[in-house]
């Protein structure tokens, strides 16, 4: 990972509030890297970032995937499946049930296939970002899957 890292975030529709809120307290931190959103959440924390006249939009380094139940999370596993997502902020509803919840556990199963630092509520997120190691480069251990590649099939 280098310095500025390529962050996600993702934010079921009743935890949207809650990640806009801790966008917007986090915002000097979030404007110095690359974020990618799914669908609605990326315009959300893009115009809450706009809007609040932090920076003009040609400034805002924001890529918008699809949204979740449409395919956004198999985009966004598959951009970590690249090693083209450093971080994953993803404030998911525990409470209720989601069309799409075998696209969220294969998402989170990528993460931590990559080993992707993965933070799943507000506590977490505060802790990745506020993390000495966060502020500069890191190089995460990826586990060699070489083995299970060549295995053999009989």
């Amino acid at each position: 990972m280098k310095k500025r890292k390529k962050i996600a975030l993702v934010a079921h529709d009743n935890r949207k509030p809650d990640l806009i809120e801790w966008v917007k307290y986090n915002r000097d931190i979030l404007l110095k890297h690359k974020l990618v959103c799914t669908g609605t959440t990326g315009k959300l924390v893009e115009e809450v970032l706009i809007n609040d006249k932090i920076i003009e939009s040609h400034e805002l380094s924001i890529k918008k995937l699809k949204s979740g139940p449409l395919g956004g999370d198999q985009q966004l596993g598959a951009l970590i499946a690249d090693g083209k997502i450093d971080i994953l902020i993803f404030f998911w509803d525990p409470m209720s049930s989601q069309p799409h919840d075998v696209d969220v556990k294969a998402l989170l199963r990528i993460c931590v296939l990559y080993n992707v630092p993965t933070a799943m509520n507000r506590s977490t997120a505060d802790f990745l970002i506020s993390s000495h190691l966060f502020k500069g480069e890191y190089q995460p251990i990826v586990k060699n899957y070489q083995e299970y590649i060549n295995r053999s099939i009989q």
